[in-house]
């Protein structure tokens, strides 16, 4: 049977210096540089998993959700990321009028809002 050692997950960027500076600035996340210009790590907070990312001429950004950031409150995360200038995206449907999918007063999932980074690409901050 297959029983892999490890794993991680990646995705690109077009620009990895900017991906760097905002992953490392912005969200507060350890930063790696593999090679320079080119590939970085991402350590996730609570453990020792990371998340590859890599430059690519190509890039065309994600139009799911690449990462998740569980935090404990996430109206306090949503007003400190405000002060970074970064606001959720509406996307519509249950959200509410911060963005906010509200699952945890419904029972289905955790309290959600998407952002996007700075090559496009969708990522999460949840509160479970």
């Amino acid at each position: 049977m297959f029983r892999p050692q490890s794993g991680y997950s990646g995705f690109s960027v077009d620009d990895v210096a900017a991906a760097v500076s905002f992953y490392r600035d912005v969200l507060g996340l350890e930063t790696e540089v593999v090679v320079e210009g080119q590939m970085v790590r991402l350590r996730l907070p609570g453990g020792a998993a990371w998340v590859f990312v890599y430059g690519k001429p190509d890039h065309v950004p994600a139009s799911y959700t690449v990462l998740n950031l569980v935090v404990d409150d996430l109206d306090a995360a949503l007003d400190d990321l405000a002060d970074s200038g970064l606001e959720p995206q509406h996307y519509g449907g249950h959200a509410d009028g911060r963005g906010v999918l509200r699952g945890r007063s419904v029972g289905m999932g955790p309290d959600i809002a998407w952002f996007t980074d700075p090559a496009g690409n969708v990522f999460s901050v949840q509160q479970p």
